[in-house]
């Protein structure tokens, strides 16, 4: 008996070959009846019989493109209607936009096959992409994704094109990015006074000439510009430090291909895997030991670790073969901006830092960074979430009304929710000056116009000084305040997908606490929709607040001013002490004496900094983190299971009898590493101190101090080892990129 099977099928079901995929099924299998993109996801009805319908569905799931992921397929039967083919109907805009923009995906190796291929007509073409690959995220205006509905809607496709285009048994049928050197986007050379010197292939050999002699190329690629240099040339890298203002702070590097990155680094299998993945973000990697390195020794000066990425588009892909080594390929923007994506605007930002640029003249419509991740206990731990993860969902089990979440003041991202579903923006930055804070303004508009979201409730961090949060003030819409380490909490949990009771381990560098005072090393439990915070570090002071973040011996001094009280400006055997001017550590004294400027924290990332000033690793910092990085590596050169005693009153931890024993072995001449290492043990301790004190056998690591590697994986085996079920971040960064994702969360609970 023939039946009529309706399907409603969500998830990243647009722009990946979906329709194709189900045409080919659907006319392989005989069956007639129609598919419609819509704002809610892929619509089909056909008709059969109960088995070849069932075995339809069950093809559907085994057989789906690669790209593309199902969160729900919802089928019901009607009585038939007579279909006489299978068609695929024009795309509809109606209802409430829930359809999920899938991130833009590296180039597949069919396209590189071409791209590479003599006899192809995409010989060498930069832009050639299909419906497994290419731009998605980046390109997007509004929903369902159709060409019109894309930067690609100003490039009228050739009849070969359009051929493909319309094809359904084509892998470019609908693929809406889809060109080819007859009619799509082009590349441009220009000088940094917008003058273009060559065009094409001619523009990329230019490049490629230009690299080698050492200058710096502003490079228009996927979602922003790069900043490009030859990697092995100390000179180039140099210049590039002092024009851009990094001075110290590691520089991404993109190699040409996965056996150039084995000479320089050790990669495991899972590190290769994600280095190859769709995603193709940029992989923390350690540095082999055997000295034969050919990068400039001020790529990454001082670090272990190199961040490093394949090609992820025709454009690199060729670039790279031309140039046959690895470069710098590090954000297109000076320190605290956000990234360029438009040509115009690059030139004015860029033109002191840049001597040429390529261009091209495809519209970017948002900006997209390249993703920063790192294995951690052999899976993926995202540090920071943009392209090729960017703007996927989370879902939560609970539908509440559409809520926007503006995230935090550092490492800022801003959240949609549309009934169950969160969808978080790719990274926007610290917003610290005028154009990050433009930047942050415009995702928010792109997200709410992309979903057409009638936002009811607006949530911000409880801290009244982010100006995310100050933003929220001036809009008239109900708002709630989350607190930051609720909020860290939170975002674990939503990804991880737990129930409570669940008990948190919370630990970062700043928050704002309800108590008015600075929180960083907290311990929080979650139960019936409550977050209560049970315990913290023992506070101490920060000598000039924000100034202390940017000078690990401000922390330090803060530290032992709690220990010795004045006396310690006379112990010259403490390298904090030594570190300042003698005028210097006066004022600082008087702050600490008056309480002037010296607010109270529990942060654990302080005291990370004030451990790394003690052991003399770093008195100030060049970019965040610096000093707590430099911690961790150091600690990997030594192995212990030797700890320090953990004491807790009340349960505030007592690091007092840490630091003194700390100082205690540095004056016996202990080696520093050794000393590192037993810290990192000690903070695991506390770990378990808490987790058996309160009992609870779910414990959530979250927090910018679990990037660090060695921490969270020790915490992870002693939790385990102690019969506790330990929980972390993924796709989630465990640091302030995932605080807007926690907010909606804890605002969702509401309803």
């Amino acid at each position: 008996m023939i039946k009529r099977l309706s399907l409603v099928i969500q998830g990243a079901v647009q722009g990946v070959g979906f329709r194709p995929f189900i045409f080919r099924l659907a006319s392989e299998m005989d069956l007639k009846g129609w598919i419609i993109n819509s704002s809610q996801g892929v619509f089909i009805e056909v008709e059969g019989t109960d088995v070849i319908l069932n075995r339809f569905i069950s093809r559907i799931r085994e057989e789906k493109p690669g790209p593309s992921f199902i969160q729900s397929l919802e089928s019901k039967y009607l009585d038939p209607v007579g279909f006489k083919a299978f068609e695929i109907k024009k795309s509809e805009d109606k209802g409430v936009k829930t359809v999920i923009v899938l991130p833009d995906i590296a180039t597949c190796p069919d396209c590189l096959n071409e791209v590479f291929d003599p006899k192809n007509r995409r010989y060498l073409y930069p832009f050639t992409n299909c419906t497994n690959c290419g731009p998605r995220y980046s390109i997007i205006e509004s929903l369902p994704y159709d060409r019109p509905n894309t930067a690609m809607k100003h490039f009228s496709m050739c009849e070969k094109c359009q051929k493909e285009y319309d094809n359904p048994l084509d892998r470019r049928f609908h693929a809406q990015p889809n060109a080819c050197p007859d009619c799509g986007p082009r590349v441009q050379l220009w000088d940094n006074k917008g003058k273009v010197l060559t065009e094409k292939e001619e523009a990329l050999e230019m490049v490629v000439q230009r690299i080698n002699n050492g200058e710096v190329i502003a490079i228009k690629g996927l979602g922003g510009f790069h900043l490009v240099v030859n990697a092995q040339d100390i000179k180039a890298v140099s210049k590039l430090r002092r024009r851009k203002n990094r001075d110290e702070k590691p520089f991404a590097l993109m190699f040409p291909n996965i056996e150039s990155i084995k000479f320089e680094c050790k990669v495991s299998q899972n590190e290769e895997q994600l280095i190859h993945s769709s995603e193709s973000p940029i992989v923390i990697l350690d540095k082999l030991s055997s000295g034969q390195s050919n990068l400039a020794e001020n790529v990454a000066p001082g670090n272990p670790s190199l961040g490093v990425m394949l090609p992820y588009t025709p454009l690199h892909y060729v670039l790279m073969q031309l140039l046959g080594k690895p470069i710098v390929a590090t954000s297109g923007n000076l320190s605290d901006e956000p990234i360029c994506i438009d040509e115009i605007e690059a030139l004015d930002r860029l033109k002191h830092i840049t001597d040429c640029f390529l261009v091209h003249n495809r519209p970017i419509v948002r900006q997209v960074d390249d993703s920063l991740v790192r294995i951690v206990k052999n899976r993926e731990l995202v540090l920071r979430r943009s392209r090729g993860y960017a703007p996927l969902p989370v879902m939560l089990k609970t539908r509440a009304v559409s809520m926007l979440a503006v995230g935090a003041h550092q490492k800022n991202c801003v959240a949609l929710n549309i009934e169950n579903r969160v969808f978080i923006s790719q990274h926007i930055g610290d917003l610290e000056t005028e154009e990050a804070f433009n930047a942050f303004e415009k995702t928010i508009s792109s997200i709410k116009n992309l979903y057409d979201a009638d936002i009811k409730q607006i949530i911000c961090d409880a801290h009244p000084e982010y100006l995310s949060s100050k933003y929220t003030k001036d809009i008239d819409t109900p708002n709630i305040e989350v607190q930051h380490h609720f909020a860290h909490m939170a975002s674990c949990i939503a990804e991880n997908e737990i129930e409570g009771p669940v008990l948190g381990i919370i630990w970062d560098g700043t928050g704002y606490g309800v108590d008015g005072k600075i929180w960083g090393g907290e311990f929080i439990h979650f139960s019936k929709k409550r977050f209560k915070r049970v315990g913290s570090l023992k506070n101490f002071l920060l000598p000039g607040g924000n100034q202390a973040v940017k000078e690990p011996r401000r922390t330090a001094v803060g530290l032992l001013f709690e220990m010795y009280g004045k006396e310690f400006t006379d112990r010259q055997d403490l390298k904090p002490v030594t570190a300042f001017q003698s005028n210097e550590l006066k004022i600082i004294l008087q702050m600490l004496d008056k309480n002037l400027n010296a607010p109270q924290t529990s942060s654990m990332g302080r005291l990370f900094d004030g451990v790394a000033s003690i052991l003399g690793l770093k008195q100030e910092i060049s970019f965040e983190g610096q000093a707590a990085i430099e911690l961790e590596y150091l600690a990997w050169e030594s192995k212990t299971e030797v700890s320090y005693q953990v004491i807790v009153v009340d349960n505030l931890v007592q690091w007092q009898d840490c630091i003194f024993e700390i100082i205690k072995e540095l004056n016996q001449g202990q080696s520093i590493s050794l000393i590192a290492h037993k810290f990192h043990n000690y903070l695991v301790d506390i770990i378990i101190y808490f987790a058996k004190h309160f009992g609870e056998q779910k414990v959530v690591l979250s927090g910018g101090c679990f990037q660090n590697r060695l921490l969270t994986e020790k915490a992870i085996d002693a939790l385990e080892k102690n019969g506790f079920q330990p929980y972390w971040h993924q796709r989630i960064p465990p640091n302030d990129g995932g605080i807007a994702l926690g907010q909606i969360f804890i605002a969702s609970l509401k309803h």
